[in-house]
């Protein structure tokens, strides 16, 4: 088992003035299937100066950025999913990025992205590169609103959906994905996400 760092949603609390910090159960036993040891990143240390130490303290193996929130509403989660790219190829550590968490990925290598339709609590076909049809699930859950304009520089599609949006990239040289479904929210999990995850975080060097 390796150590992998997970980032977090934030949910506002009204009645209480409570930001917290949240992460779904089914993720945690998601990752562990796949061999990892998940630990939460909390969001407040970055307001703090203090992430960068804390990430160095625990020195992961595997970086993984979660769903949910969109990018721009929380700033304090866009911050720590930044350092955490940041350490990630400072460090040559493989990142999976799930839906909003493949956005930031892409958005941080200067991709734009725009509003889609149908794509909320739905599902859809997959339309995958060659090189990937066999690694890539057939079909595939969706719950966001948003997608990349484009595929960002540096990385490559790795699959579509049948609208043209863009569902699954891969940096072209670091071991970094991103998956616009949530493999945790299948049931039961899918086995062809879980070697996918598994080659990913256990690749070679």
């Amino acid at each position: 088992m390796i150590l992998c760092v997970v980032s977090q949603r934030v949910d506002w609390i009204s009645s209480r003035a409570e930001a917290r910090d949240a992460l779904d159960q089914r993720l945690v036993q998601w990752l562990w299937q796949v061999g990892v040891t998940p630990l939460q990143v909390p969001n407040a240390l970055q307001s703090q100066g203090a992430l960068v130490s804390w990430i160095s303290t625990i020195a992961p193996k595997a970086v993984v950025l979660s769903g949910g929130n969109n990018i721009g509403d929380c700033s304090e989660r866009d911050a720590t999913e930044t350092v955490l790219l940041n350490y990630a190829a400072q460090n040559n550590l493989p990142v999976l990025g799930i839906c909003r968490g493949m956005q930031m990925m892409a958005v941080a290598a200067g991709a734009s992205l725009e509003r889609v339709e149908g794509h909320a609590g739905s599902r859809h076909t997959l339309r995958c590169d060659r090189l990937y049809k066999d690694s890539l699930p057939l079909e595939v859950n969706s719950f966001h609103e948003w997608r990349l304009k484009t595929c960002p520089v540096d990385f490559e599609m790795m699959a579509k959906s049948l609208d043209g949006t863009i569902e699954a990239i891969r940096h072209k040289t670091r071991s970094w994905e991103g998956w616009m479904w949530h493999p945790e929210r299948e049931n039961p999990f899918s086995d062809i996400d879980l070697r996918r995850a598994k080659s990913l975080f256990f690749k070679d060097p």
